[in-house]
């Protein structure tokens, strides 16, 4: 059995954008509008327009944000930057970090490891939740609340290290390998994402040098592909 600190983000405001005025203040999901993932937007890049106008993903997400901020539960009184930081870490706890909690439970799993995430016991995090913002970041740093309980059990250089993303693989060769994947799966053409995927926007995209987006926008078509062919899913468009 091993333990995790999934949520603990989520709970006690760790996430960068979490203290971003601009991602704050955006009309939808601050993790959405972040600098810190904007690199990451252009993975829808390579499907046809023709496909991108029918399933309309900015009017998806704007609909999914409206209907996530009527399940906000209110205080009374609360107003300004605690009613709004409230409304953030609810959607952090009901629309983000189940995508992590989805993912642990099938990696652990799949090598028969058992995975306990303490910091999403619901006591835990129901006690949390409503405590002010305030009083969450009250040394203007992120996890105040936590590393302040934590104080008599961890040594200084764990309780004032700064936050870290999670890291990305930073070999070259890793780079090289998927651009080279991309293009063989370009060579097919009866490849079952050729319909969802423009080729000469995919063709462009492992042409042009190496960054954030263009590997996104490339691990989203190889996965996509595979995904398709291993469960012989057939799009109807």
């Amino acid at each position: 059995m091993a333990l995790s600190g999934e949520s603990a983000d989520e709970v006690f405001g760790g996430y960068r954008w979490f203290h971003d005025p601009e991602s704050v203040a955006a009309e939808t999901f601050p993790w959405l509008a972040s600098p810190a993932t904007a690199a990451h937007a252009g993975a829808e890049r390579l499907f046809h327009d023709d496909l991108l106008r029918l399933l309309d993903l900015p009017a998806y997400r704007a609909e999914r944000y409206r209907q996530a901020l009527e399940e906000v539960p209110r205080l009374p009184g609360e107003s300004g930057h605690e009613r709004r930081m409230r409304e953030i870490s609810y959607l952090h706890l009901t629309r983000f970090v189940q995508i992590l909690l989805d993912r642990k439970d099938r990696m652990s799993m799949a090598v028969g490891l058992e995975v306990r995430v303490p910091f999403c016991d619901h006591r835990l995090v129901e006690y949390v939740f409503n405590a002010p913002w305030a009083i969450k970041t009250f040394d203007g740093r992120e996890k105040s609340l936590l590393r302040a309980a934590s104080t008599d059990l961890l040594p200084d250089s764990i309780l004032q290290r700064v936050k870290s993303p999670y890291p990305a693989t930073q070999d070259p060769s890793y780079d090289e390998a998927l651009r080279e994947r991309a293009r063989e799966l370009l060579e097919l053409r009866d490849s079952p994402a050729g319909r969802l995927v423009d080729w000469a926007k995919a063709r462009a995209t492992v042409d042009e040098p190496a960054s954030p987006g263009s590997r996104a926008a490339l691990e989203r078509f190889v996965q996509l592909h595979h995904w398709l062919e291993r469960y012989r899913v057939e799009p109807a468009l």
